[in-house]
């Protein structure tokens, strides 16, 4: 079998994530990475000791390269859409950094590009590989709790100082909303779990009076969806907030109900407190903690097998949709109908 080459967008943080895991992957190999900066892009091949990766400081020239077929993109959020079309358009297969668009306008022209070019995607709402998320999917499909009626899912991270997108991620053009810039995952995870169709959100958000993080938006949020199924679901999202990372999820069904590893279910007959079952928790911000390996093999098996994966880009403009409509639903005081 070929090896398939990979091109990175992107120096910072999470762009060394995306190249440990596909060189991780043996049907896959990074050959190229693009900066701005040449020396910068060079000096990442060095640190990844990728010694037949060539640095670029221009997207042209790395979509004009041969031996890439799958482009990587790292970058900041206001950049995905230009960067993710030209890709395709070069006939590129597409892994996308979330979000993939701060507008509906981008979400739709960039759908609109990955049609007519007939290249797979992935977008990296990547805690879906977490082995808890793994889990509590296994537990649905079981029918443990039953159909469910309420579901709760929080995004609690304070991205301060200390973090180097906290520079531009404070911009409204950059960083887009508290669900936009991170909160997604959050979405996500509800839409994941909850499965079917939204079809309403209603949305308050706010920034701490001193607003000592300098943000130009309100980065806390909270926003309620109602589906087709009549669930309700519940995303709390704020990354200004104080404390240790934390990402809550809580599924209540007419059988039982999930929060976070624990489980209790009618279909357990005698059972009269939480059942823990140890697995490895979304509990850390930090993107070494993140599964890319599990997301990238995913993503391969998809392009060899020529199948849509279930994170495309297609797949989840649900929940960007639902970040879209909570900020103008925050905004204008009233319900959003979904689709937009």
């Amino acid at each position: 079998m070929n090896t398939l080459g990979v091109g990175i967008i992107g120096t910072g943080w999470v762009a060394g994530s995306h190249i440990e895991a596909f060189e991780a992957d043996p049907r896959t190999a990074v050959r190229a990475i693009v900066s701005r900066d040449k020396e910068r892009a060079h000096a990442k091949t060095e640190k990844h000791g990728l010694t037949r990766a060539r640095a670029y400081d221009h997207l042209e020239q790395m979509l004009d390269d041969p031996s890439v077929q799958i482009v990587s993109i790292a970058t900041p959020h206001d950049l995905h859409v230009g960067q993710a079309i030209a890709s395709a358009r070069a006939g590129k297969h597409l892994l996308l950094e979330k979000p993939v668009a701060l507008s509906l306008d981008g979400l739709r022209e960039l759908q609109a590009a990955v049609r007519a070019a007939r290249v797979k995607t992935v977008v990296s709402f990547v805690l879906r590989w977490n082995p808890l998320f793994e889990m509590i999917k296994s537990f649905l499909a079981q029918g443990l709790v039953g159909n469910l009626f309420l579901a709760e899912v929080d995004y609690l991270h304070g991205i301060g100082r200390g973090y180097a997108q906290h520079e531009w991620n404070i911009k409204k053009e950059i960083g887009g909303s508290s669900l936009l810039t991170a909160g997604c995952h959050a979405v996500d995870a509800l839409c994941w779990f909850v499965g079917g169709r939204a079809v309403e959100v209603t949305a308050c958000a706010n920034i701490s009076r001193d607003n000592p993080l300098a943000y130009e938006y309100e980065p806390n949020s909270v926003t309620v969806v109602r589906f087709d199924s009549g669930a309700l679901g519940k995303v709390t999202s704020s990354i200004e907030c104080v404390g240790p990372y934390t990402f809550n999820i809580e599924l209540f069904g007419d059988q039982g109900t999930i929060r976070n590893n624990q489980v209790f279910s009618k279909l357990w007959p005698g059972q009269k407190g939480w059942a823990t079952f140890p697995t490895l928790l979304p509990d850390s911000g930090d993107v070494s903690h993140h599964p890319f390996k599990g997301q990238v093999r995913h993503f391969v098996d998809c392009i060899l097998e020529d199948r849509e994966s279930e994170a495309s880009l297609d797949n989840t403009a649900q929940a960007h949709e639902i970040c879209f409509a909570s900020e103008i639903s925050a905004r204008e005081k009233r319900p959003v109908g979904l689709p937009l």
